[in-house]
């Protein structure tokens, strides 16, 4: 079952990071263009927190069956363990929280401008911390 939760992780993660980059840049040039905030934006940015916190479900799993999660925390001076067990979990966990309040806090707003910039600010933080804390030698 590790093995099998362990690929999903990972497989997934692709598909994560490519819906919030979407969800990134959209932002962005809707912000820039100062276009109109539309039901397709806000398809945009939903598929972009669905794919991130179907993500932290996946690894919450995979945490507490990983030997690479909660068993090795005691283990701190080895940095791939200090990555996959306290780094990756809890900086993709605050990223995650990030950007469900930019969803939280973009349905008070009402001007598109607004919109697109709180998307812009809190999806754009967490992304950031997302491709920080990633173990790319585990991926590659």
């Amino acid at each position: 079952m590790y093995e099998l939760l362990q690929k999903f992780h990972s497989g997934w993660a692709y598909v994560a990071l490519i819906l919030l980059v979407v969800a990134v840049v959209n932002a962005f040039v809707g912000m820039f263009s100062k276009k109109e905030f539309t039901a397709k934006d806000r398809k945009i940015a939903i598929m972009g927190l669905i794919g991130t916190h179907t993500q932290l479900l996946i690894g919450l799993i995979l945490y507490f069956v990983s030997p690479l999660g909660f068993a090795s925390i005691g283990q701190m001076s080895d940095k791939a363990l200090r990555l996959t067990s306290l780094e990756h979990p809890l900086i993709n966990i605050i990223a995650i929280t990030l950007i469900t309040i930019g969803w939280t806090k973009h349905k008070k707003l009402i001007t598109s401008e607004s919109k697109f910039k709180t998307f812009s600010i809190f999806y754009g933080l967490g992304l950031i911390l997302i491709l920080s804390r990633i173990p790319w030698s585990m991926w590659f």
